[in-house]
């Protein structure tokens, strides 16, 4: 067992960062890493900062691998965001405890896993960032990651040295759900291809029988929209779905943050006025909460865009004769309804539609506009 082993399919990407840990020559300051949704970027980054501390290089057992990768290590900060980008504050906080020498491993490791947020909406974070990244400080190591070079500030990536990781294979990831998490060998693989090799999402998927009903839904709808009321429905369901999974997952978490929060300032839970301090304690809180509620209805969103997708895709598939495995392969009577209702023009069309709203969600759209606009153009031909 060592640190690597949650890092499935990335064989050249490990080649780099094993000969990083080995070679002192091959070592730098600042790495970025890059890949699609689910490839493992932040995975691939916690195994590198394990295997920096382990005096061994990544055995995967020592107190310092499990220390690093469960991020109790004293030397190896990971950073992520549940809101909608990174603050400046934040940042400018990282910076200050980059210039401290390691407490107790080999090296101080500051992993960013949102490092495309340091820009969502200005570039004054990224910038914050820029001279701790260009004077390095000995033993301090920087590990961001993106989606791709492009979501990054030039002046940060020119100064980074680049580890691209791809798509795993579907069968590496069901692989590694059968191994880690115990999951059924036929439910992973049919997770593993239905979430697009998305380790997160393929466990979701493979765990959680919600999560597969509100997926079906989603495919179905490229063949429900015939008319604009079917547009507008379709549109209205999307973002329902949205609501109800955000009210899921986060209703109780607030509860408990906002119990902690008041026991904490020795506050009163039942009183109906709270003194000023603790009001703008929770209002602070309240704000975060909602930042957060923001950005989790966008990700349910896209996720039902991208499963959405999938089907045009596979429907187009289905026209070339490609020889590339289908997503769908469990539902492929609607592929063939699809491909059968659309030539390969129209599909293109209807990916672009999608791929536009999700653009548009992500430029702060309201969604329900992007959606409904996007659901006008999936209407199939009468």
């Amino acid at each position: 067992m060592t640190v690597w082993r949650d890092v499935v399919g990335q064989e050249p990407a490990l080649a780099v960062l094993q000969r990083a840990v080995a070679d002192p020559e091959a070592m730098t300051h600042a790495w970025l890493f890059t890949g699609p949704p689910g490839s493992g970027r932040s995975v691939a980054a916690r195994a590198f900062a394990a295997a920096l501390q382990c005096p061994t290089g990544g055995c995967g057992e020592c107190r310092e691998c499990r220390t690093a990768l469960d991020g109790t290590h004293a030397d190896v900060d990971l950073v992520s965001t549940e809101g909608l980008s990174i603050k400046v504050s934040d940042i400018r906080t990282l910076v200050e405890l980059a210039a401290r020498r390691p407490s107790v491993g080999r090296w101080r490791v500051i992993v960013i896993e949102d490092a495309d947020r340091l820009t969502a909406y200005s570039e004054a974070p990224a910038n914050a960032l820029l001279k701790a990244i260009e004077e390095p400080t000995s033993r301090t190591v920087w590990m961001l990651c993106a989606p791709s070079l492009e979501d990054v500030l030039i002046t940060l990536r020119s100064r980074s040295r680049h580890v691209r990781l791809r798509t795993p294979p579907a069968e590496a990831v069901a692989e590694l759900l059968v191994r880690r998490d115990g999951i059924d060998p036929q439910m992973a693989l049919y997770a593993a291809r239905a979430a697009q090799s998305h380790v997160g999402l393929a466990r979701r998927l493979a765990t959680d029988e919600g999560a597969r009903i509100r997926r079906r839904d989603a495919l179905r709808l490229a063949v429900r929209i015939r008319g604009v009321g079917d547009a507008v429905d379709a549109a209205a369901d999307l973002v329902k779905i949205a609501e109800e999974e955000k009210e899921n997952s986060l209703t109780e978490r607030n509860t408990r943050e906002r119990a902690r929060l008041l026991e904490t300032l020795g506050a009163d839970p039942t009183a109906r006025t709270q003194p000023p301090h603790v009001r703008s304690q929770v209002a602070a809180l309240e704000k975060e909460q909602k930042t957060r509620a923001t950005r989790v209805g966008r990700d349910v969103i896209d996720r039902s865009l991208t499963d959405l997708l999938s089907v045009y895709r596979d429907a187009l598939v289905r026209h070339t004769g490609a020889p590339v495995a289908m997503v769908n392969q469990d539902n492929t009577p609607l592929v063939d309804e699809l491909a059968g209702l659309l030539g390969p023009d129209q599909l293109l069309a209807a990916m672009d539609a999608i791929g536009t709203a999700r653009e548009r969600i992500e430029a702060n759209v309201a969604p329900l506009l992007a959606l409904e606009a996007m659901a006008l153009g999936l209407r199939l031909p009468r």
